[in-house]
């Protein structure tokens, strides 16, 4: 049977393990695949631009860029706009500053909003499967469908990162036997058991430097800030890398514009109203609770700031 196993990249920790791990168990047999969300930070990108090289070297594959494209969407919403907006009783200057915002960007992330109407969320979390999952199936695993018998998909998820992922399997079936939707996709999570310091000592056995990243207080290094950054990480990127709360205030700013409710936010605040980035930033600078600016909240932005000890 012909197989070939597909290692989905991130620039973060687990999925650089994840790709160091199959560049020694299956190099003849590997490909690998990097979303690229158009929310990245710079040391991000680079990152995976390194790791690509170092995989070529080791495995003779380069990681494959793949991006999602909402233009034909944005394009349907005008029209939907246009047509039944004036019908649902909206004020005409609304529809024609919602008209004047859904314009495609060439940005992945910043289209995906606009084509919604509204940021991801928690509760709503079309950006992993829009950003991601989809370009990666559409440009990666279809045409490798299309050329062997199976394609195994490596899932760099943990155990201990979550209790939904506490009690998945390593594999979702046995190699040899198809799941049903699609045909001869296979599921495998080869550090499922690992813990983060296994992700980052594995690194270390193979001398590749894990995303910088992680020293300047960064819990995840995948969108910048995603929408599950905690506190202390939203605090760090304030005062590390300000102008990415000026790209958040701006984004907000034309999302809003084609929002049916002329209102949309990156982050609900503290109180559930959602009033913008900056009031999320004044709040990531106070103390539990929210109440009292804490002074030692201030970051050093030229040192180390490591949540998983890699100052030491």
């Amino acid at each position: 049977m012909s197989i070939i196993n597909l290692v989905s990249i991130s620039g973060g920790k687990d999925s650089t393990a994840m790709a160091l791990i199959a560049a020694e168990q299956v190099p003849d047999a590997v490909r690998f695949v990097f979303a690229d969300t158009g929310h990245e930070h710079p040391v991000t990108y680079k990152h995976v631009h390194d790791l690509s090289d170092e995989l070529e070297r080791r495995t003779g594959q380069a990681v494959q860029w793949v991006r999602a494209d909402f233009t034909r969407q944005i394009e349907k919403r005008r029209q939907h706009i246009a047509d039944k907006w004036p019908e649902e009783g909206v004020p005409q200057d609304h529809v024609e500053r919602a008209l004047e915002a859904s314009q495609p960007t060439g940005n992945p992330m910043l289209d995906l909003c606009l084509w919604k109407g509204r940021f991801p969320s928690t509760r709503a979390r079309f950006c992993s499967q829009e950003l991601k999952h989809k370009p990666i199936h559409e440009q990666a695993v279809e045409p490798m469908l299309d050329q062997y018998q199976a394609v195994v998909s490596w899932q760099g998820v943990r155990r201990d990162e979550s209790r939904n992922r506490r009690d998945l399997p390593e594999r979702d079936v046995e190699f040899g036997q198809w799941e049903p939707e699609p045909k001869g996709l296979l599921i495998y999570r080869p550090i499922l058991d690992y813990t983060a310091d296994d992700v980052f000592d594995l690194h270390r056995r193979h001398g590749v430097r894990w995303n910088p990243l992680y020293e300047q207080g960064m819990g995840r290094v995948g969108c910048m800030p995603c929408i599950h950054a905690r506190k202390d990480e939203i605090n760090e990127i304030a005062q590390r890398f300000p102008e990415f709360i000026s790209r958040i205030r701006e984004w907000e700013r034309l999302v809003t514009g084609a929002s049916k409710r002329m209102g949309s936010t990156f982050f609900p605040t503290a109180d559930g109203r959602g009033d913008g980035i900056d009031e999320v930033v004044e709040w990531a600078k106070t103390s539990r609770g929210g109440k009292q600016v804490d002074l030692f909240r201030e970051v050093d932005v030229s040192s180390c700031s490591s949540i998983y000890g890699l100052c030491e």
